[in-house]
């Protein structure tokens, strides 16, 4: 028989979850709910009938207190909010509610160690099999997880915490290529998920991850292996970065959102995210490598290249709109510099796709859908721009 949560362990907790078991308690009658094996579902159904239901913490495993005044619940939303749960005190973690919060993300995990994108994992537990879970390093998942249960275990010491945590480290360790880039998912498998994906962010995140495992306070009872293993592939990822920096006609310029993994070649993804120079994700590559300090003679001439190419290319006199649940742009003298989110090699020229897979040079050439749907210009050269200014006195003041 499954243990009453009051008195389990989040250990605990998680085992009898995974035997088809989730518990909640309530603040009324304080009595214990197990609902038995579910599927997925059923269990949504549940919750919208019974709003209450998933805004109730766990009794602390310490604990037969009543449960203290809860913070404001978790907004539900496609993903997760890491930037303000991170702000989080010490006792917030230790509390009911991020106790709570913990085990919904504990459940969320999958069998290898990562979690699947475009979900909140912290607004409800869910008591899917692990095995079945499709994590992916896409869209900031398994990284923001990794952040907030590496606090949590500072916080509680629970072992289960710990447990989850390592074997999220492994999977990224694992999943890194021998060319030093991560796909966006491990197992690779054959589409374009298998190359080295600079997309949406997804190399920066892992880099940073890996240096925070180093470095920061909330993975400082990591094992000191596990941390060589980290700062290693660190220094792999960098190496990857420099040498898929794309030179045309001898110059070194940025990066496509995804590269081979063996050639470093620049890939394409979805169909009308074709190979180019990449406004979005160079900008946050620049950036990244702008943060690493005392950078090597190669790291600094790879970051003046990239601020020189964004310097050479923006689109100026142009202005990106909302126009009637669609996206135009319209000739404005005024308005601030763009960047196209690719940018054709060896021209610069902004390239644009539908969902046909067919090149254009001007977005209104494609259809609505796509047009209004995906981010093709942004002011990603401002942040370049400013970053690089602040980088480049900082290099001045150590000479």
């Amino acid at each position: 028989m499954p243990k009453d949560p009051a008195t389990c362990t989040l250990w605990e907790v998680r085992e009898q979850q995974h035997s088809g078991f989730l518990f909640t308690s309530s603040r009324v009658s304080n009595q214990c709910v197990a609902i038995l094996g579910m599927a997925c579902l059923v269990a949504v159904q549940i919750q919208a009938a019974n709003p209450g239901l998933g805004e109730v913490p766990f009794l602390s495993a310490a604990s037969n207190t009543p449960a203290a005044p809860s913070s404001p619940p978790v907004s539900i939303s496609k993903r997760s909010d890491w930037s303000r749960l991170g702000r989080q005190s010490d006792a917030w973690f230790a509390s009911d509610d991020g106790r709570r919060v913990t085990v919904h993300v504990l459940s969320h995990q999958s069998a290898r160690g990562d979690w699947p994108k475009n979900i909140d994992t912290t607004v409800s537990a869910q008591s899917a099999d692990p095995s079945k879970i499709q994590g992916t390093f896409d869209n900031g998942a398994t990284v923001g997880e990794l952040r907030f249960l590496a606090r949590a275990h500072r916080v509680t010491r629970d072992p289960v915490v710990a447990e989850a945590v390592v074997r999220g480290l492994r999977h990224i360790l694992a999943a890194q290529y021998p060319s030093g880039g991560w796909p966006q998912s491990h197992p690779p498998g054959n589409g374009y998920a298998r190359h080295i994906t600079f997309n949406d962010g997804t190399m920066v995140n892992l880099m940073e991850l890996m240096r925070e495992v180093v470095r920061s306070e909330s993975f400082d009872w990591v094992s000191a292996p596990m941390k060589q293993e980290a700062q290693a592939a660190f220094d792999r990822a960098v190496v990857c970065v420099l040498n898929c920096q794309i030179r045309v006609n001898g110059t070194l310029t940025v990066w496509c959102a995804q590269h081979d993994a063996n050639t470093l070649e620049p890939r394409p993804a979805r169909t009308y995210e074709m190979i180019s120079l990449s406004g979005a994700e160079s900008a946050g590559i620049l950036r990244f490598l702008m943060t690493i300090e005392k950078p090597s003679p190669a790291i600094a001439e790879a970051i003046r290249a990239g601020a020189a190419w964004f310097a050479a290319v923006p689109l100026k006199g142009l202005r990106w709109v909302d126009r009637a649940g669609d996206r135009v742009v319209i000739e404005d003298p005024e308005a601030p510099w763009l960047w196209a989110r690719f940018h054709e090699i060896g021209t610069n020229r902004p390239l644009f796709s539908g969902r046909d897979g067919v090149v254009k040079y001007a977005v209104s050439e494609i259809e609505r859908e796509r047009r209004a749907g995906y981010a093709w210009y942004g002011r990603w050269g401002d942040d370049v721009a400013r970053d690089f200014s602040a980088w480049t006195a900082r290099q001045d003041s150590r000479q």
